[in-house]
């Protein structure tokens, strides 16, 4: 056999050999301590819903969007807007595909670096003549995930890559709550609006009584005085009105990603009702609310980084190989006189570096402990916030029987009193007095109407509004937001990792 074709052969066959070692060294342990969500015991039920019977009908959330339970067509139109045009939107979905590419990134540790190199030079050495030479080179590298360094980095980029498409499916919840309650104050504006304009009809009209009493002698100045001044007062009110709903329409046009001077919405009144918001358990928080996810895959990555601080205490393996070529003659180059090839292992570990890898591991360890700190307090804010709202809505719902029982008696007391005071039997002080309690309270009936309503928005999103964890892998949500990856796939070769 000539000599470089077993040269060549034995060179193949350490490749292969060491190749195969690679493998079955890939398929040993990953260290450091597998990822287990911590427990967190939640009550039975909610404390404020304990006496809080929802009114009839009971409604549900939708099976589709959660702002169709509202059942407004243009309400539904805008936020259909949301995931399309809202800046802050499409910035967290940016941020999804970048951490999307992370996650590509440190699975390419897995594989071989090869690289490939061609060369031309002409040059001399003193009066040496001019010469030119050719050289061809291949060579790889390829650091062995043993100790599962790179399943661990892949572990916990997949991981931070779930907790951004939480953070976005969060982005999206909380712009198309914040939109819902702009858009409900806004139509309690144009409510009001509304109000004043029949306010300042009515007032109109007495003033015109008033004056024509007057006329007749059977009314003092002072009342016709009193007349215009509780008119002027009403027209104020009715032209300040104006300034909170264009800063509303302003904010809403914003959130759909248009300018405000493209933006606007014809007046319209406001609904009567309030939806039903069914509660649920607080179990049902931790797989509803992106947030509470956002942070659980956080904490999942940084259980994983736990893995990657301790394989520094191992040594790292790498194969590398070249296959090289260099002659003057270009049209021989290629040959195997002109070839100089290695393969082999190169086998490296860290002897001494003052505390180094220890103080890694306790600053993975302690950011791992601060992620479990972070999930539960974030779990405890969601709870939190749901039984603000409960008893915002109990509360406010009691509160809504007895406002509109005062704004039909303060109607009755003004009707009342107009017509003693044309009956000569009252000053037109009380007819004012009649007046002002009445549009006080419709004020305060409609603020409660309003409260009731940016209250259902705020306890649907607390609750998580349309997304869900449970949603099967492959689907969207309800607001086509991808589902984050809530547990990911972990190596059964683990070890605890304790050293």
């Amino acid at each position: 056999m000539r000599r470089g074709s077993w040269q060549r052969q034995r060179g193949i066959a350490c490749a292969g050999a060491l190749a195969g070692v690679a493998l079955a060294l890939c398929g040993g342990c990953a260290v450091g301590p597998d990822y287990h969500r911590p427990a967190f015991a939640t009550t039975d039920a909610y404390k404020e819903s304990a006496d809080w019977k929802p009114s009839e009908p009971n409604d549900a959330l939708d099976r589709g969007p959660w702002w169709n339970l509202f059942n407004d067509p243009e309400l539904a139109q805008l936020e259909g807007k949301i995931v399309i045009s809202n800046e802050n939107v499409k910035a967290a979905a940016a941020a999804v595909t970048q951490a999307r590419a992370l996650v590509d990134q440190a699975r390419a540790g897995f594989w071989p670096t090869i690289s490939a190199a061609f060369g031309a030079q002409r040059g001399a050495t003193g009066p040496a003549p001019v010469q030119s030479t050719g050289t061809a080179s291949l060579t790889g590298d390829w650091t062995l995930d043993i100790w599962g360094e790179v399943r661990r980095t892949v572990e916990s980029d997949s991981a931070s890559a779930g907790s951004t498409v939480a953070a976005l499916a969060a982005a999206t919840l909380a712009a198309q709550a914040e939109l819902a309650t702009d858009y409900f104050e806004l139509r309690a504006q144009d409510q009001l609006q509304k109000l004043l304009d029949d306010t300042v009809v009515a007032e109109q009209k007495s003033l015109a009584i008033t004056q024509s009493r007057y006329r007749y002698g059977v009314a003092a100045k002072a009342d016709v005085v009193n007349a215009q001044t509780q008119l002027l007062n009403s027209q104020a009110q009715q032209i300040n009105a104006k300034i909170q709903r264009g800063i509303l329409e302003h904010a809403i046009a914003v959130l759909v990603g248009l300018q405000p001077a493209e933006f606007s919405l014809p007046a319209t009144a406001i609904r009567s009702d309030v939806p039903t918001v069914p509660a649920g358990v607080p179990s049902s928080l931790l797989e509803r609310r992106p947030d509470v996810a956002e942070a659980e895959r956080k904490m999942a990555a940084s259980n994983a980084q736990i893995g990657i601080a301790v394989s520094a205490y191992f040594p790292s393996l790498t194969l590398s190989g070249s296959d090289q070529y260099e002659n003057s003659a270009f049209s021989r180059l290629l040959s195997v006189s002109n070839r100089i090839w290695a393969v082999g292992p190169q086998l490296a570990e860290t002897l001494i570096d003052g505390g180094l890898r220890r103080a890694q591991v306790a600053q993975a360890r302690a950011a791992y402990d601060a992620s479990v700190d972070n999930y539960r307090q974030t779990v405890l804010a969601g709870l939190e916030q749901v039984e603000d709202q409960i008893v915002t809505l109990r509360v406010l719902e009691q509160q809504a029987v007895v406002e509109d029982a005062a704004v039909a008696a303060a109607k009755l007391a003004e009707k009342l009193t107009l017509n003693q005071y044309k009956a000569g039997t009252v000053p037109y002080s009380s007819v004012i007095t009649a007046q002002t309690t009445r549009l006080g309270s419709e004020e305060t009936a409609l603020t409660v109407l309003s409260s009731r309503l940016q209250a259902s928005v705020s306890l649907i999103a607390a609750l998580g509004g349309g997304w869900s964890a449970d949603v099967p892998s492959g689907s969207t949500m309800p607001y086509d937001t991808p589902r984050p990856a809530i547990r990911p796939a972990m190596s059964t070769h683990s070890t605890d990792g304790h050293l």
